[in-house]
């Protein structure tokens, strides 16, 4: 594993780094995206903005998650370089492009669709930084060929455990392609706005649900982890959008 590169006196995590990749795809998804569906919107703005909240949303969800030790050591929590929660980013995210929607003039629903593809394989390359830097998100043991110990990690362990970044990078990849090609076939025949968005919504919360049972998160509601718990919200509500877009778009 390799936390940090060290290039004289600089110092540079590589969590960070793949953090920094991750917007730098996604920027690029946004801008052919806004492209090919012929949309007034600046992508740089887009991710820029909307980058930085997922960011601060994510750090402050992970904060919040141990209250006792967030208002023990308030700063050092919201400060410190390591720890951030997904969940903090999406709602964050949602919060942010909702305003540039409405900046834009265009229905929020549609900019989502736009940002989804965008969101979902930038997760897994995130996720490839959480794998390098060895920081804790790790499965639990196993004796399956691909298992993989992190020795040298953040959160270092030396048994072999499910290297779950990775599986949820091959489960990014896919979801990035399904709404991809779901944004090609809108351009061909209508479908309702926030279908994609919705669908995204299924899927990611779906695929993280599944991953927390071999993840070493701590249980908490009804057995869940807090991911878990959010992950099923997202499956639901995911499901109840994209039924009232589909029922209003047919009626």
């Amino acid at each position: 594993m390799l936390p940090f590169i060290h290039i004289g006196p600089l110092t540079l995590g590589t969590f960070g780094l793949l953090v920094a990749t991750a917007l730098l795809c996604a920027f690029f998804v946004v801008q052919v995206d806004l492209r090919r569906r012929r949309l007034a919107a600046d992508p740089h703005t887009i991710i820029g903005l909307a980058g930085l909240a997922g960011l601060a949303g994510a750090k402050l969800w992970h904060a919040l998650e141990t209250p006792a030790e967030f208002f023990r050591h308030p700063f050092q929590e919201l400060f410190s370089p390591l720890g951030f929660a997904f969940y903090g980013s999406v709602v964050a995210g949602l919060v942010t492009l909702a305003l540039l929607a409405w900046h834009y003039r265009m229905p929020a629903l549609v900019l989502l669709d736009v940002a989804a593809p965008a969101a979902a394989l930038g997760y897994g390359i995130g996720r490839i930084g959480c794998l390098i830097s060895g920081d804790g998100d790790y499965g639990i043991p196993t004796s399956l060929p691909w298992g993989m110990s992190f020795p040298d990690g953040i959160v270092p362990t030396t048994q072999r455990v499910h290297p779950t970044p990775i599986y949820e990078l091959i489960g990014a990849v896919a979801i990035f392609y399904y709404l991809w090609r779901a944004g090609s076939k809108s351009l061909r025949k209508p479908l309702p706005a926030g279908e994609v968005f919705a669908s995204y919504l299924i899927l990611s919360g779906l695929a993280r649900f599944l991953v927390e049972f071999i993840r070493i998160n701590p249980r908490s509601v009804f057995g869940l982890t807090n991911a878990q718990a959010a992950s099923l919200l997202s499956f639901l509500v995911g499901g109840v959008l994209f039924w009232v877009v589909k029922r209003r778009f047919h009626v």
